[in-house]
């Protein structure tokens, strides 16, 4: 497995994989030393993420490789069907997956998402629209769907 760290707007991200696909995302809650050579292997998924940040990629193109149970498989490839800019709720996630009574689970699932931005759980927010549990903290939630809000903030001068 390869692994880089690179600055993103939001702190420093830990990325892994190998020839097969992308395994890990990870935001850092530290300051780490940028890697300052990057594997072929991480090249294309920190090119994309750079991409996202600059806000001219709303899809990405990888290969990937997370490591789960079947359960949280079906729930990370569920999460890839939300679109760019919208969100869904819990309840409507379940609902997709054919078990509205297997909220927890999906919530569960969401939370242990290896690929942070790229399968997007930060697009799940609660039945009443609150922003609820996010692994890299709310703060970093609300930024990436402001970031992807198609409505921007004008300055008025």
């Amino acid at each position: 497995m390869e692994h880089c760290i690179i600055k993103s707007p939001l702190g420093f991200t830990k990325i892994v994989g190998d020839e097969v696909g992308i395994s890990e995302v990870t935001i850092l809650n530290s300051e780490e030393k940028e890697t300052t050579i990057i594997p072929l292997e991480l090249e294309d998924c920190v090119i994309q993420l750079q991409e996202y940040f600059e806000g001219t990629r709303t899809h990405f193109d990888l290969n990937l490789n997370p490591k789960g149970t079947d359960f949280q498989n079906r729930v990370w490839n569920q999460l890839q069907q939300i679109p760019y800019g919208k969100t869904i709720s819990y309840l409507e996630l379940s609902k997709q997956l054919g078990d509205i009574k297997a909220i927890r689970a999906v919530a569960n699932a969401n939370g242990k998402n290896p690929l942070w931005i790229i399968i997007p759980c930060h697009r799940v927010i609660g039945s009443d629209g609150s922003l609820t549990g996010y692994a890299g903290g709310l703060y970093r939630k609300q930024w990436l769907l402001e970031h992807e809000s198609p409505y921007k903030q004008q300055s008025l001068f």
